[in-house]
């Protein structure tokens, strides 16, 4: 599902952020870092890019971005290490991973693998199949309202495999496509919310959970 193009054209004139795409990542680049970053990786069929503008609200926060251009975009297909995925953002010194859907899956398994590497993990509309329970690390767990697919149910039933002390937030009306911005997708729910609110949902949480951003 590709991107689409106003999004796109907004972040690329945003004067707080430069956007860098190569060797297979996309960096969001805040103009102030805060020697904060976030992996990211995109959910099943979804073209990397469609994270671009919710993500890079987190610039005002100074939070550096990765997105992985992952292969067939499929998150799971992902091999490379963390390290590897990093390098583009040398000036960071604080991880964190994080991933939309099957990107999220793919996140924890990366976190279960880098525990020495990366200081927590930002969920969006997904759940772990990884356990992560006695990891230690911190979590936040963002989900739609109005998600068809990871919905509420399947969200819960897999909490136990994350730190009990992990982050739940539900950004009101929002579906599962909308933590992107590539259109709507079969078996979503019905959006009742703004694009425009999710990406400022999306920021404020994340600013709020992340210690060396607020």
């Amino acid at each position: 599902m590709p991107a689409e193009p106003e999004p796109l054209a907004a972040v690329a004139a945003d004067p707080s952020l430069t956007v860098i795409d190569g060797d297979g990542v996309i960096v969001l680049d805040p103009a102030e870092p805060s020697g904060v970053g976030l992996v990211f990786l995109p959910g099943a069929r979804v073209a990397p890019a469609a994270y671009e503008s919710k993500l890079s609200a987190l610039a005002d926060d100074g939070i550096t971005v990765v997105i992985a251009e992952v292969p067939l975009n499929f998150a799971i297909l992902e091999t490379r290490d963390l390290d590897t995925l990093t390098a583009s953002a040398p000036a960071v010194d604080t991880w964190y991973l994080g991933g939309h859907s099957l990107g999220g899956v793919r996140a924890c398994q990366y976190a279960a693998d880098s525990l020495h590497r990366v200081a927590g993990l930002v969920l969006f509309g997904s759940y772990c199949a990884s356990d992560l329970s006695d990891s230690g690390l911190d979590v936040l767990s963002l989900a739609g309202e109005n998600d068809g697919l990871s919905t509420a149910e399947k969200i819960a039933d897999a909490a136990d495999l994350l730190p009990a002390d992990t982050e739940f937030v539900e950004i009101p009306g929002a579906t599962h496509a909308q933590f992107g911005d590539y259109g709507t997708q079969p078996g979503d729910g019905e959006a009742t919310t703004t694009d425009a609110e999710v990406r400022a949902a999306i920021a404020a949480s994340i600013a709020a959970f992340l210690p060396s951003a607020r």
